[in-house]
């Protein structure tokens, strides 16, 4: 299931024209998930609309969405599925954070 998981979200992140889409294994290294997927958003429209057209695609295809964090300010939002947890940032909040180096 967590593959399937994984792909649908790095699928439909590429289809919605998020950029730099990298998928994390996180097992061992993190108690509340499998999978980060971190990509960014041209814009804090972009980032917005992303996460929110995400969620309510992953909901039709069966994924259970368990809360989103950052709409109100949108230059980092946070999607959990449970077994994979997506972070949709804007270019320069990902070079600030840089989620990559914490999780790899």
């Amino acid at each position: 299931m967590e593959q399937h998981l994984v792909e649908f979200l790095t699928k439909t992140l590429d289809d919605l024209k998020a950029q730099d889409i990298l998928a994390i294994d996180v097992r061992g290294k993190s108690s509340i998930t499998d999978a980060m997927i971190i990509a960014t958003g041209t814009s804090v429209r972009h980032v917005a609309s992303t996460a929110e057209r995400l969620a309510t695609e992953a909901k039709q295809a069966g994924f259970e969405v368990f809360g989103d964090e950052g709409k109100a300010v949108a230059d980092w939002i946070v999607v959990d599925f449970g077994q994979a947890i997506v972070h949709i940032l804007q270019a320069d909040a990902r070079q600030m954070y840089q989620l990559e180096k914490l999780w790899a």
